[in-house]
């Protein structure tokens, strides 16, 4: 994607302001999508710059793009804790409460944000929204349950699409299935994540209402930090 793309030149920027907080010796958690493929080769340009720094991936995509540009991947199945993890999200609201997994990662971006002493989100200002819920919610399945865990999202108010790639269902890393779940309103984000994660055979939802500790919003005028600085 080409910076001529003014959307592509504003998540560029946001990369490019978080990496900031990016400390030699750190272990950082990588996003899945497009933002996040330019924190990516922001992050690249440093380690070439002689910045030593160990990543873990959000999805095998990501993985894969980090690798190929000389960053150091290490395997979060070993790790408790991690130092930052930096991501990007579909809408995000004053309180720093987000809808993520567009990029059908979520489950694995929810368990690198958890491990984070620190979450930051990368983004241009077309995903700062005063109230969540324009965009679906994705929820990670197993695919034994996508029925009765449809039936279940649609009682609390949603209407579940089960997402497709051409004519079969789409499958995660995990080989999970993914419902968007379009809500007429979201109500409270964070009822309706403890309502989610409660349904048998939900795997992960995209709601992320306590993970993210600062964002990084990139606008015409410049890049604007919500949240709290880092330490």
């Amino acid at each position: 994607m080409s910076d001529a793309d003014p959307a592509a030149a504003l998540k560029r920027a946001a990369a490019e302001a978080a990496l900031d907080e990016v400390a030699p010796g750190m272990i950082v958690g990588l996003g899945t999508g497009s933002t996040a493929a330019f924190v990516i080769a922001g992050l690249a340009a440093r380690v070439r710059a002689g910045l030593r720094v160990r990543t873990v991936a959000t999805s095998m995509a990501t993985a894969r793009l980090a690798a190929a540009q000389g960053v150091v991947v290490a395997d979060m199945a070993d790790l408790a804790q991690i130092d930052l993890a930096i991501d990007g999200v579909d809408e995000i609201d004053a309180a720093l409460r987000a809808i993520k997994g567009r990029g059908g990662a979520l489950l694995r971006e929810k368990i690198v944000g958890r491990a984070a002493r620190r979450m930051i989100a990368v983004c241009d200002v077309s995903k700062r929204v005063e109230k969540l819920g324009a965009a679906p919610v994705p929820v990670e399945v197993l695919p034994f349950a996508r029925t009765a865990a449809a039936a279940a999202i649609a009682a609390l108010g949603a209407t579940p699409v089960l997402r497709r790639d051409g004519g079969k269902p789409w499958r995660s890393d995990q080989d999970g299935l993914i419902l968007d779940c379009r809500f007429g309103d979201l109500g409270d984000p964070a009822s309706l994540a403890a309502a989610l994660q409660a349904i048998p055979g939900v795997l992960g939802h995209g709601l992320f209402v306590g993970e993210i500790d600062a964002a990084y919003v990139a606008g015409p005028a410049g890049v604007t930090r919500l949240g709290a600085a880092p330490v």
